[in-house]
């Protein structure tokens, strides 16, 4: 997935001679913080809720001194891209460019989560897995091999590193919701198995939750 199939054709870049008190009627109707301003096709920079508040709010945005350092993506950067800018800069929405340098829409928050949330790994049920090691124990490979050995696959990985610390997190989704045979792998292979999450299991605590307050009411 790349930027410029996540851009948002709903929201219009603000213009200089925007007020302030224009822009922050957008905001408060998307839902954002942030909101790039163009003029013609020209990038000028990302306007932030916090700088229209440190101005007067009925002057034309053009003439605001903007603080952010104008962050970015190009239509072709990867997801992960878009999703490290936006979390280095605390960012609502994200203005994306072509290769010359010319406004081509805005990502936002909203739809990046959303694309998460669609995605195959997120939708299809599974187990979920948390393991603990040092980073130069760490291999992929070698853990997708012991989950494949139990007939499953990994649907998703993500490293958790904390700082000045070897230590490292890896979990992982599988396509399992029954995870007893992989954990019982991998605790022979001397992983440290931190945190487990079977979405069976939970939708059967719901259950009996759910069951029990029934018969609560029905005393």
């Amino acid at each position: 997935m790349i930027a410029e199939n996540l851009i948002s054709d709903t929201i219009i870049p603000l213009r200089t001679s925007d007020t302030g008190a224009e822009a922050l009627g957008i905001m408060n109707e998307f839902y954002l913080r942030h909101l790039p301003i163009v003029n013609q096709e020209e990038l000028l920079g990302l306007l932030s809720e916090d700088e229209i508040l440190d101005n007067d709010a009925e002057e034309p945005v053009g003439s605001y001194h903007l603080t952010l350092n104008h962050p970015f993506v190009q239509t072709r950067d990867h997801l992960y891209d878009v999703m490290r800018l936006v979390a280095d800069h605390q960012l609502t929405a994200i203005p994306v460019v072509d290769d010359q340098r010319r406004y081509v829409g805005l990502i936002t928050t909203e739809h990046l989560i959303r694309h998460f949330a669609e995605s195959g790994a997120f939708r299809e049920p599974g187990g979920i897995i948390v393991l603990e090691m040092t980073r130069q124990d760490y291999s992929l490979a070698q853990i997708a091999r012991i989950v494949e050995s139990e007939n499953a696959v990994i649907l998703s990985a993500h490293v958790q590193t904390f700082p000045d610390s070897p230590r490292i997190e890896v979990t992982i989704k599988v396509n399992k919701q029954n995870i007893g045979n992989i954990l019982a792998s991998f605790e022979r292979f001397d992983f440290i198995v931190k945190a487990t999450f079977n979405e069976l299991e939970y939708f059967d605590t719901l259950r009996e939750r759910y069951d029990g307050l029934i018969n609560y009411l029905n005393v």
